[in-house]
């Protein structure tokens, strides 16, 4: 990419961070090109779709949570290390404006996002599964639409733990509880 090229590729992603974070995934993308200093056919250029947009602004982020996957499939609790992991997903969806939505804007599994959060989860799965802490039938798709779900619905991290947690465990007492 020409030097010209990658200055504004870089604007346009400062921009739309700093748009998305104050008006979600929805945000304007005529305001991003202004705030970047290009006009809308450069972010076009750059960017072919909305979706294109905010996968270059999470990238980082989503990585990230795809490393603390594989730090915690090297511990010895396959189902804890899945259900902390899903926590982590779940609050930085919560916390991070515009994340959830744009996991959401994305077809199963087309973006690449999308594809990196489910290999890294399918892989903490997998353990779980192999360990009988988690049921067979359970697919990674079905945890990161719950997970997704929570960081819809909370926009903070408490909420968001309370809530993943509460799938996670479903409403039944603990067996001491019970008696």
């Amino acid at each position: 990419m020409r030097a010209d090229a990658r200055r504004n590729y870089e604007q346009i992603v400062a921009a739309a961070e700093a748009e998305i974070a104050r008006s979600g995934a929805d945000a304007s993308l005529e305001k991003i090109a202004r705030d970047a200093g290009v006009g809308s056919a450069t972010l076009h250029r750059h960017f072919p779709s909305r979706q294109a947009l905010l996968e270059a602004v999470f990238h980082d982020r989503v990585e990230g949570l795809c490393a603390r996957a594989r730090e915690l499939a090297t511990t010895a609790d396959p189902g804890r290390a899945l259900a902390d992991w899903l926590r982590e997903v779940a609050v930085h969806g919560a916390t991070t404006r515009g994340l959830a939505e744009s996991v959401l804007y994305a077809a199963p599994a087309t973006s690449d996002c999308e594809v990196m959060l489910l290999d890294a989860g399918g892989e903490l799965l997998r353990r779980a599964q192999a360990a009988d802490a988690v049921r067979p039938d359970v697919a990674i798709v079905d945890l990161l639409t719950v997970a997704n779900a929570v960081s819809l619905a909370t926009r903070n991290a408490d909420d968001a733990i309370r809530l993943i947690t509460l799938s996670i465990e479903g409403i039944s007492a603990p067996p001491a509880a019970r008696r």
